[in-house]
């Protein structure tokens, strides 16, 4: 995929997921799975732009990991929302996929780097 075109989709990303965050409820588990979706949804586009910006293939792979952790964990947060009962799934199957799709394509840019040695 295009780096500009995964730039935006990494970023939609974390927009999509601020507009979830917003509409949780006002409770402490709300507040507390929110603040930390948000943190790892944003860290993918943050993550993704400073891979784009590496220094070197060890760098870049090194920062793709990241990008494919922070990734993984958003999803992971995004179906706890969705099991605790506090965000409906259907609300948020979308962005699931998205969220896994971003991880699948992380992984191959991170074995085609491995692949190059």
């Amino acid at each position: 995929m295009d780096e500009k075109i995964f730039k935006q989709r990494t970023k939609r990303l974390a927009l999509r997921v601020i507009k979830v965050v917003e509409a949780l409820p006002n409770s402490t588990t709300g507040q507390v799975i929110g603040r930390q979706v948000l943190r790892s949804a944003t860290s993918v586009a943050a993550n993704y732009r400073a891979a784009c910006r590496a220094k070197s293939k060890a760098d870049m792979k090194a920062k793709l990991g990241i990008v494919e952790e922070e990734a993984d964990e958003t999803l992971f947060w995004l179906e706890l929302l969705v099991e605790a009962g506090l965000m409906p799934e259907k609300r948020l199957v979308d962005l699931m996929q998205e969220t896994n799709e971003i991880v699948a394509m992380t992984v191959s840019s991170i074995k085609t780097l491995r692949s190059k040695k």
